[in-house]
């Protein structure tokens, strides 16, 4: 026997209490991301033809990139930390839970940018440049806008952003598995290996004539 104990809880439910525990902690992540990501600052500025000019103070623009990136980095590392978390619970490893893992993973990272949108948008004003405080007198308006929770807004790139985390977890839990000498990955119910059959020095079986 592998000595692991019977589990007390269905798997089912092993699997959606990955899932919700994921999302949850998702939108921790998103929380915590929304109080450390770097906002953009810029300008608003009249130029001399009369035109409202909006452009980026030094190289505030490149926030763009890093805050989108460190959303993506919080939430992959937190992706592979729970991969080796989940890979604990012993008497349910399995592909129900790997599933469970790649979902809640996905749910985490949607999570995550919801909850880190709406925290900056409360945060920081919308830019409006129509509206913005200049006149001939007043040329220059400084403006902070939100930092965004994704590189782009295409769909094709939204949703690879939230299935790189899953797919992380999911390949974490897979490296953990293949190492594992189990058949039945030391879970529940346990499968003892089947012994191979001796067979002599020319490869016959010893009741063979």
């Amino acid at each position: 026997m592998n000595g692991v104990a019977p589990p007390r809880i269905s798997r089912e439910r092993a699997a959606v209490t990955v899932v919700v525990g994921l999302a949850l902690a998702g939108a921790f992540v998103g929380a915590l991301w929304a109080w450390i990501a770097p906002p953009i600052h810029g300008v608003i500025a009249l130029s001399r033809s009369g035109d409202r000019v909006h452009a980026y103070l030094g190289n505030e623009a490149d926030n763009f990139f890093t805050s989108a990136f460190l959303l993506v980095g919080m939430v992959v590392a937190m992706a592979v930390v729970a991969a080796v978390l989940v890979w604990q619970w012993r008497a349910h490893r399995g592909p129900v839970l790997a599933a469970a893992l790649a979902i809640g993973s996905a749910a985490a990272a949607g999570a995550a940018a919801g909850v880190g949108a709406l925290i900056v948008r409360g945060r920081y004003d919308v830019i409006d440049i129509a509206g913005a405080p200049i006149s001939p007198e007043h040329r220059v308006h400084y403006v902070t806008e939100a930092p965004p929770v994704f590189f782009a807004h295409s769909p094709l790139l939204i949703a690879t952003t939230l299935l790189f985390p899953a797919a992380m977890a999911a390949l974490v839990y897979a490296l953990i598995a293949v190492s594992t000498a189990r058949d039945d990955l030391g879970g529940w119910p346990p499968v003892e290996p089947v012994a191979p059959e001796p067979v002599t020095v020319d490869g016959a079986l010893p009741s063979a004539p």
